[in-house]
């Protein structure tokens, strides 16, 4: 019996127009972001009704010194009041999708439309990784004026930096960066030679690598440091200072916080001391993923940060990991024009419709004088991925 057989170029292809997305990652910043001075990434818009591409962030140093006692004359032993600066230099971002009508034809797909969300991802993305590699920038110290005060500092993305801008960055940071679990691994002021010192058996991030991040930020700033003498300390994220508590932000890769998890002392602190309903899989830190808390700093998870890795780079050819503890104002970040989508819908004759995201802005680690403000950098050893 003859049955019809369809010939393929006559066979009706359906598309389905709910469409799979590449997973893009939540911001696993932004809770830390905001306008206010507390804030770890602290963010202004300052273009609002005026022009210009330098967003600044001033700092006021805190007061020294002795003072006078008794029946000492004040006049003529004022003390100053330094005022530094950061500048965040913003500049355009912006990206597009063009689908021509003969694309458009062949798919029940809206795609114009599919684009949309996707540019607004991009924009989050954009922010995030712009302000992870701002984290492991190298600063550089702006020139002395007139008056012998530094000027305004630039960064150097990490990658881009020479070996000498690592050096002199070591030795202005010295009091905030730590390598492996030891002050003493800073060798000679050599960054290369400081790397080389961590090693996968006692180089690995732990409780007692993370008490000492905090130890190091509530002491910092008590010597002077940097080609000016400065001495800013790291304010805690959060303070309360009638229980005599300080908090701070730990942000890690993945393969450091994959250490500090299985760490016994934080294992033991998360899992028998932070409150959770009884039986309850969902708040019980054993079975959920998630935030782990050690002695006052919050661990924070931000699998991006391992694209910071240096493979081989310590010792025996160990992978090294960055990570930052943060207090306040780490970060800066200058808006002068918020993500805003356009459309274009007159190329060729409205043949070939376009939409476009744009946004100006710009990212900046926060130093004075050569030295970060408001971060402890931490290398640790990683172990290699199985």
């Amino acid at each position: 019996m003859a049955e019809v057989v369809l010939a393929t170029a006559l066979q009706v292809q359906k598309w389905s127009d709910n469409l799979t997305r590449e997973y893009i990652r939540a911001n696993a910043l932004f809770p830390y972001m905001g306008t206010e001075n507390t804030s770890i990434i602290r963010m202004l818009n300052e273009f609002k009704d005026k022009g210009g591409d330098t967003i600044n962030f001033p700092m006021i140093t805190r007061i020294k010194g002795r003072g006078v006692r008794g029946s000492e004359i004040l006049k003529g032993n004022e003390t100053d009041l330094g005022l530094f600066n950061t500048a965040v230099t913003v500049d355009w971002r912006r990206n597009a999708v063009k689908v021509p009508k003969s694309t458009q034809l062949r798919t029940e797909i809206n795609l114009l439309s599919e684009a949309k969300p996707q540019l607004r991802d991009w924009c989050t993305e954009s922010l995030r990784d712009d302000v992870i590699n701002e984290f492991a920038s190298v600063v550089i110290p702006g020139a002395l004026d007139n008056q012998g005060l530094p000027g305004t500092d630039q960064t150097v993305l990490y990658g881009f930096s020479t070996a000498a801008q690592r050096n002199a960055y070591l030795v202005n940071n010295s009091d905030r960066i730590v390598f492996g679990n030891a002050r003493a691994n800073i060798t000679s002021g050599n960054w290369a030679t400081s790397l080389g010192t961590v090693s996968q058996a006692s180089g690995q991030s732990s409780a007692a690598h993370v008490r000492l991040l905090k130890t190091i930020a509530k002491n910092a700033g008590g010597a002077p440091v940097g080609p000016t003498g400065m001495t800013t300390n790291i304010r805690p994220f959060r303070a309360d200072m009638t229980a005599g508590r300080e908090w701070f932000v730990y942000f890690v890769g993945s393969r450091e916080f994959g250490v500090l998890s299985l760490d016994p002392t934080i294992v033991s602190i998360n899992t028998s001391s932070r409150p959770r309903e009884a039986g309850g899989v969902d708040s019980n830190p054993l079975f959920q993923d998630g935030d782990l808390m050690y002695q006052g700093v919050i661990i924070r998870e931000v699998p991006e940060l391992d694209q910071l890795l240096l493979p081989a780079a310590g010792s025996g050819g160990t992978d090294l990991a960055m990570g930052f503890l943060c207090g306040q104002s780490a970060i800066a970040v200058g808006i002068g024009q918020t993500p805003q989508p356009r459309t274009d819908y007159t190329e060729d004759y409205g043949f070939r419709p376009a939409v476009a995201i744009e946004e100006l802005r710009g990212v900046k680690k926060t130093s004075y004088g050569g030295v970060q403000y408001g971060v402890v950098t931490s290398v640790t050893a990683v172990p290699a991925l199985a």
